[in-house]
């Protein structure tokens, strides 16, 4: 049953490497329960192999939460400047960033370089300052050199007015100031409901989904991912693929997914807003669309 995009909120986590994304990442999963205590493991999200053996983000990743009865599609991001492609890609299925900074490092040149790109496409950045309890840690100091950054970059004045997080994404807290006792991550859950905006799209208008990656599956080949920003796609429906030169071709939808907890949901049909997969587009490009 496709969801009221009222209902949604799309978001991006962005950071530079080990500042904390795929712990703050896995907090927000054990808080909604979307993974048990007993299955959950350190960086959760980090499945490939060689991601774990560097700790690092190298793909990204699509995992979906429900919190107060709102589902909420966060897109990890790679933090390492070699991914930085990856990372403008998918950006363009977000209509929000959680920007996450080092309370001891402050601000650091792959943080300029995404922080960029989400200002560019006019993303609603939710600033959280990670590791407080890192010995040496000034928060308010890098709060006022994330403004300056922003300033630099030519944000603007709404952008400018950014809601601000502390937190410790290891010991599993957000907080609305440094010093207060909130021991959860709560605080950080809500400001994402209340800053990041719902999806800007129109259900009754033509299907348009615009591609931002390639999975890949041994059972069906390859799966489109992106974002439906307008229109209600069907199973087996027949659909026009754009690609990156202009050339064209006919189709048909084989199946349709949204994104479910870890993992994917077939669905006979989704609306406008959601972040979906498709299998049926096996020669379209990243970037084209599907109309």
């Amino acid at each position: 049953m496709p969801i009221d995009p009222k209902y949604i909120r799309n978001f991006s986590i962005i950071a530079h490497i080990d500042h904390g994304k795929s712990t703050l990442s896995d907090r927000i999963l054990e808080l909604t329960e979307t993974v048990s205590s007993r299955d959950m493991k350190e960086q959760l999200l980090d499945s490939m192999d060689i991601e774990r053996e560097r700790g690092i983000t190298i793909l990204s990743k699509n995992i979906s939460i429900s919190y107060k009865d709102v589902k909420i599609n966060v897109i990890d991001t790679p933090g390492h400047a070699d991914f930085g492609g990856e990372v403008e890609r998918v950006l363009n299925m977000a209509d929000g960033a959680l920007l996450i900074v080092d309370a001891f490092e402050g601000p650091m040149p792959q943080t300029r370089f995404v922080l960029r790109h989400a200002l560019e496409l006019g993303l609603r950045i939710v600033l959280v300052i990670n590791k407080i309890d890192r010995p040496g840690s000034r928060p308010e100091e890098v709060v006022d050199e994330v403004f300056d950054l922003m300033v630099e970059l030519e944000a603007s004045d709404e952008q400018l007015d950014f809601p601000i997080i502390y937190a410790s994404a290891v010991n599993g807290y957000a907080r609305y100031e440094p010093n207060d006792d909130n021991d959860n991550m709560i605080p950080l859950l809500d400001t994402i409901l209340k800053e990041v905006p719902a999806p800007d799209c129109d259900p009754e208008g033509p299907v348009a989904l615009q591609l931002c990656t390639i999975d890949h599956s041994s059972f069906v080949g390859r799966i489109g991912v992106g974002r439906l920003f307008s229109g209600t796609m069907s199973k087996n429906e027949q659909v026009l693929v754009i690609k990156n030169d202009g050339a064209r071709y006919n189709t048909v939808i084989k199946q349709v997914f949204t994104f479910d907890a870890l993992g994917k949901k077939e669905e006979q049909q989704v609306s406008a807003g959601d972040i979906i997969a498709v299998v049926g587009v096996e020669d379209a490009d990243i970037g084209g669309m599907v109309t």
